[in-house]
């Protein structure tokens, strides 16, 4: 090949890639010298000669890039074909380029340096050890040369480990190979980078005039500007240095780190107080810290407790810290407080183990300093401090330590001012506001952060409160009596509730919240870990007091009032005599108002008051229903005066108030007087629901939709709403049935049951059969119940649609607080309080519907738990629920049929008994199973269609869209369609075990991912019953197996692993044909063709085709045709897996080696991400083995020989 030809083609080559970086150059030009330069790599003989002359110096930069990449395709595309004497001129070159062929450090491109190590890692990851032995020394030899030099070998080191271990991109022999002999040579590769490190840093130190260790005293010189490139070239070096000890500390043995009495620890200790190379030594002694591994290795990282290592951290952090907020000096903030948290978890590992580890002497100042951390004004630095706290609070010998024990109080001091929901990064009101401007890009995303870093806090106070409880007491009362006294400050915004109220940022909201939650997490704590005789009743009686003759017309504030109540309620406990007070509190807080009588409709602020009030009653009488039965004749006059007045509360308060009451007549422990108590409290519901015209408007939608207002026009959609009352008298019952069926039991004491006449005898078998107290009110309104769901169902059948009124079309539709939940759009911060909680009719109309159809179905499933057998023997009682809830299900919208499967079929059928599978179960889900295999695979081939058109034509974008909705809602419904299948037929004792394969012995290589259903995935007995039948049998595996190749991975992993096998085992002894089993087979590989490409779906489906195939591959020759068919198929490699199958005589192989060798037959239809899909193969080929062949999982064990004797040795020294 001569060398004008060599000329001619980089001529041309160098044009091309002009073209291509040109800014100006037209679309058509780029892509021809594209397509030129591509096909040059891809096909001209000359890539080598040509790669090297447009790498020389005198090139620009680019077209350098671009010859070094052209070497680089070479390398990886075509080594395996290349003639060794060639491979041998390439190798040198690229050395030579190492050695001579680049610009200084500090002016070569980074982009250079990074392609040229590239070359020569792709070159070890093909050669080393076996056929270039010396390549270290090589790269020894060329580090002595310069700076320049020393870079690039840091460079190729990095590169190798990060290949190799971290990514592990090569084949499994290939990267055993490589990392065993790294690992051999690690105290070399080591002592070279320390070195290294060492002398660059002190080059640079003399340079720059800072003094060097032994002579701290003498005054810094000055840079001479002669030697500032030299000093820069240095420190370069020492950066690179770092970042590539980075790559090695992760995964090298501890000892390497630890060797020589931690020298590199202290080195890199010293590094923190560098300016320049602070940051990559903070990120290597982070990574050496947080290393895991035997607590015996570990024992050396206590040195860090040391007082020099403590004094370099706690200099290094206090300089960054006060030179103000600069980005650089933050991020190594960031790293010193994770190297301190890290160094906490060492010692908390440590100590108390069997390592005879001491309390260190410094932990004292380790704790003022980490305490510092918990105090600095960035939010996400105090928030990286506290799981360290908490392993430290809960540590079984630290937490008896006197001085972890003194800064208990002052952590709780430093969570006060923590737990002040300050730092917005859109305000200014705090020194946290411009830190969080570096770590959020908006108040959302501060808000969310801040919401979990609140959750955390909560925790570790706990934690602490239980090693010194009192004192986390007064300071919760000091503070609690402090904003009772303090002035309301509302800040600059005023809230749009009204004028002087508080909004989310004012300040004295901002402060009662946190108050409040710091009081609540304290307060529960008390109880838990104190003696009874030493817990402070007097002091907590006080507090209730002060708070309970608080007044405020404040919505906000009262709301941090009512949990401060509930907080403190538990003294009510040791003097009952406050009941009543607490009662009067809360019940005046149920109907609050901010402005009496307001025609306005009310803010969520206000709403949040009331139903925090009634949940507070509710939990009250929940929680502590002796204590309140007593006073039960007082509370029931309460809710009766509250309910006498029609407007007053809302439905949902008047319900929360009965339930309350239910509640407390538990305790009655007297079926008679309860059944009593239950008939007066709904005997005003029951008037209304069977009254003639409820009965009329219930049964009929025509009549419903008028009466309920939705076929109205209405002029003014903000304050006009004529038949709010007729809406509100049907929630009415339909919250007190729902609050009746919920909250009425029968006592838990079998005994007391008994005694109470509760008690009924015994199912056949064996299970106690118990009456509720409700059943007979409420089976009354059954039948209208019934009638109402049909009614709802009947609503979306188009002509129903065609009535709705023009304010109200689309009255059925979602609201858009459920429509952003479903799309997982955040809800704006602000508008949450302030705005009304429905701010049309519109919305209000379309609340009612969502509402009413959910209360409905909870009714529905709770009738089972709570009534049992009186509820599932009611005559006909499958054909009802069909007629009813099953109605019209063709035009129920997804978001409306997930619920009914959700809180009604999936509690059904959990509840019942197996006496009623028969009668009740298997008539209900066969018809149902049936018509959602229908729904789901008619959605599933809209989706597919779509995206398949979608590909042709641009998409919407607009990621509120439509279809974007629509899609989402299918996925959902599927998953409940799904998890409804396996709650049915799958027992739970399978499903929880299946963490983890089993794996033999014989190899390490187990996929992480592997999802090895257990062998106990057994059928329960409801899911046997299904499957005799042969409609609801078809149906449900159908499903199943159609699902995995819908585009949900969720759903596709979850039935892949706990439904498929278990439902094809139970229907292996029947005759089922040939056609079927095919196709059983094909689903599992449509869904490897889908969802191949995540880990996690893959390991499942392989393990399940593999089943499939072992299983019934003797029986059914089909199944080999299948795989036939399958692309790229090893037919040879078909037969002999075939042959060893077939053939019981022959002795097995362990699962893992023929599940394997399964999936790489099957390997042709597994899916590929789309960036895997187009993109060239490299092939790496083994060398003869370095190590001897003992049992594959020994692979440790190393020869002696492997310096490269007897092999044919590609690159002499």
């Amino acid at each position: 090949m001569s060398a004008e030809q060599v000329s001619g083609l980089c001529e041309q080559l160098v044009k091309a890639v002009t073209v291509i970086m040109d800014p100006a150059s037209t679309q058509r030009y780029r892509l021809e010298a594209l397509k030129f330069c591509e096909e040059f790599k891809e096909k001209c003989p000359i890539c080598v000669p040509c790669g090297l002359k447009l790498a020389e110096k005198t090139q620009t930069a680019i077209v350098r890039h671009f010859g070094l990449q052209i070497l680089e395709h070479v390398v990886k595309y075509r080594w395996n074909n290349m003639p060794r004497l060639e491979k041998v001129y390439l190798k040198n070159n690229v050395m030579g380029l190492i050695s001579s062929g680049t610009q200084s450090i500090l002016e070569e491109e980074s982009h250079i340096k990074d392609v040229l190590s590239r070359i020569v890692v792709e070159m070890i990851k093909r050669e080393w050890p076996q056929h270039w032995p010396d390549m270290l020394k090589e790269l020894d030899t060329l580090s002595k040369q310069g700076e320049t030099q020393t870079e690039l070998v840091m460079f190729i080191l990095l590169r190798l480990a990060e290949d190799v271990v971290t990514f592990q991109t090569l084949p499994t022999q290939r990267r055993r190979d490589i990392q065993q002999t790294l690992t051999q040579n690690m105290e070399k590769i080591f002592s070279f980078l320390l070195t290294a490190l060492q002398q660059n840093v002190s080059k640079y130190r003399c340079m720059v005039g800072a003094p060097q260790e032994q002579e701290v005293l003498t005054t810094p010189q000055k840079t001479d500007l002669a030697q500032e490139p030299k000093a820069q070239a240095n420190c370069r070096v020492g950066i690179a240095a770092l970042n590539t000890l980075a790559g090695y500390i992760d995964w090298v043995a501890l000892s390497h780190i630890t060797a020589d009495n931690c020298k590199l620890l202290e080195m890199l200790c010293l590094l923190l107080n560098e300016p320049e190379l602070q940051v990559g030594a903070a990120e290597c002694l982070l990574i050496a810290v947080s290393r895991k591994g035997k607590l015996e290795d570990r024992k050396p990282l206590m040195v860090l407790f040391g007082d020099v290592a403590m004094h370099c951290i706690l200099s290094a952090a206090q300089t960054a810290d006060g030179e103000g907020l600069v980005e650089k000096h933050y991020v190594f903030l960031k790293r010193l407080c994770q190297v301190l948290c890290a160094l906490g978890g060492q010692l908390c590992a440590l100590l108390g183990s069997d390592c005879d580890v001491e309390t260190p002497a410094n932990f004292g100042k380790y704790l003022e300093s980490f305490l510092a951390f918990t105090t600095h004004p960035s939010q996400f630095l105090r928030s990286s401090t506290q799981i360290t706290w908490g392993a430290l609070f809960r540590h079984e010998v630290l937490a008896h330590d006197p001085l972890l024990l003194a800064v208990v109080p002052k952590y709780l001091r430093a969570s006060m001012t923590n737990l002040v929901k300050v730092g917005f990064p859109s305000k200014a009101d705090s020194p946290s506001c411009e830190y969080s401007r570096f770590d959020f890009d908006s108040d959302e995303d501060f808000n969310a952060f801040f919401n979990s870093f609140r959750a955390q806090q909560g925790d570790v106070m706990r934690m602490a409160c239980r090693l010194d409880p009192l004192t986390g007491f007064q300071m919760a009362g000091e503070w609690l009596k402090y904003q009772l006294t303090a002035p309301l400050d509302t800040g600059p915004m005023n809230s749009k509730t009204g004028e002087g109220l508080c909004s989310i940022f004012s300040p004295s909201f901002v402060q009662w919240d946190a108050m409040t939650f710091f009081s609540e997490s304290i307060i529960s704590q008390i109880f838990r870990t104190m003696d009874k005789d030493e817990i402070p009743v007097n002091d907590g009686i006080d507090l209730l007091q002060l708070v309970l003759n608080f007044e405020t017309k404040d919505p906000l504030i009262l709301s941090c009032v009512l949990t401060n109540v509930s907080a403190l309620f538990p003294f009510v406990t040791y003097r009952p005599e406050y009941l009543p007070q607490v009662l009067s509190k809360l019940f005046a807080s149920v109907t609050f108002e901010v402005v009496e009588e307001s025609k306005a409709p009310r803010t969520r602020a206000v709403k949040n008051v009331r139903r925090h009030a009634c949940s507070s009653i509710i939990k009250m009488c929940r929680d502590y229903p002796q204590l309140v039965l007593p006073n039960f004749e007082m509370l029931y006059n309460h809710v009766k005066q509250l309910l006498s007045n029609e407007l007053l509360l809302t439905q949902m308060e008047k319900c929360a108030l009965m339930e309350a009451l239910v509640l407390i007549s538990n305790q009655f422990k007297d079926y008679e007087r309860q059944k009593a108590f239950l008939e007066e409290l709904m005997a005003p519901v029951a008037g209304l629901w069977l009254s003639p015209e409820m009965q009329r408007v219930l049964s009929d939608p025509e009549a419903f939709i008028s009466y309920v207002g939705a076929d109205n026009k209405i002029a003014d959609p903000v304050l006009e709403d004529p038949s709010g009352l007729n809406r509100s008298r049907i929630s009415f019952c339909v919250y007190t049935i729902l609050g009746v069926v919920k909250r009425a039991r029968w006592p838990a004491a079998t005994e007391e049951a008994k005694a109470g006449g509760f008690f009924l005898g015994y199912l056949p078998s064996g299970t106690p059969m118990y009456r509720n107290p409700c059943t007979e009110q409420v089976l009354k309104l059954f039948d209208n119940l019934l009638a109402l769901i049909r009614t709802h169902n009947n609503l979306y059948t188009p002509e129903m649609v065609a009535r709705l009124g023009d304010t109200f079309a689309k009255a059925l539709d979602m609201l858009d607080v459920e429509k952003n939940a479903i799309l997982g759009l955040p809800q704006p911060l602000l508008e949450l309080y302030d705005s009304p909680v429905y701010k049309t009719v519109l919305e209000r109309m379309q609340g009612f519907f969502c509402t009413l159809y959910d209360n409905c179905f909870h009714i529905l499933g709770n009738a089972g738990p709570s009534m049992q057998q009186d509820f599932y023997t009611v005559e006909g009682l499958a054909t009802q629920l069909l007629s009813s809830a099953f109605n019209n299900l063709n035009n129920i919208p997804d978001y409306r049929l997930r619920p009914m499967l959700r809180v009604f079929v999936k509690p059904l059928v959990l509840s019942c008994p197996s006496e009623y599978y028969e009668t009740l179960v298997c008539p209900m889900l066969g018809p149902l199973f049936t018509y959602l295999h229908m729904r789901l695979s008619q959605k599933w081939q809209v989706i597919n269609q779509r995206s398949m058109l979608c590909e042709d034509d641009a998409a919407d974008d607009n990621p509120e869209s439509q279809e974007m909705l629509e899609e989402q809602l299918v996925r959902l419904l599927t998953r409940e369609v799904m998890d409804l299948a396996t709650v049915c037929c799958v027992s739970k004792k399978g499903v929880e075990q299946n963490t983890t394969a089993a794996v033999d012995g014989d190899d390490d290589e187990a996929m992480a991912t592997e999802v090895t259903p257990p062998a106990n995935a057994e059928l329960t007995e409801l899911g046997k019953c299904l499957m005799k039948q042969e409609d609801v049998c078809t149906a449900v595996l159908i499903t199943a197996y159609t699902s995995l190749s819908w585009k949900d991975t969720l759903s596709c992993q979850r039935t892949t692993t706990q439904l498929c096998w278990p439902l094809l085992k139970q229907v292996l002894p029947g005759n089922l044909l040939p056609d079927a089993v095919s196709w059983f087979f094909t689903s599992v590989l449509k869904g490897l063709q889908v969802h191949g490409q995540h880990d996690g779906c893959m390991a499942a489906l392989v393990h399940l085709a593999f089943q499939i195939y072992e299983a019934l591959r003797p029986r059914y020759g089909e199944l080999k045709a299948v795989m036939e068919q399958i692309p790229d198929i090893q037919l040879d490699s078909l037969e002999q897996f075939d042959s060893k199958l077939l053939n019981p005589t022959l002795q097995k192989v362990a699962d893992k080696r023929r599940k394997d060798h399964f999936k790489r037959l099957i390997s042709g239809c597994i899916g590929k991400p789309i960036g895997e899909q187009f993109r060239k193969e490299v092939h790496i080929r083994n060398l003869p083995s370095l190590f001897k062949k003992v049992k594959p999982s020994l692979e440790t064990d190393v020869l002696e020989n492997e310096d490269g004797e007897g092999f044919n040795v590609l690159f002499e020294p």
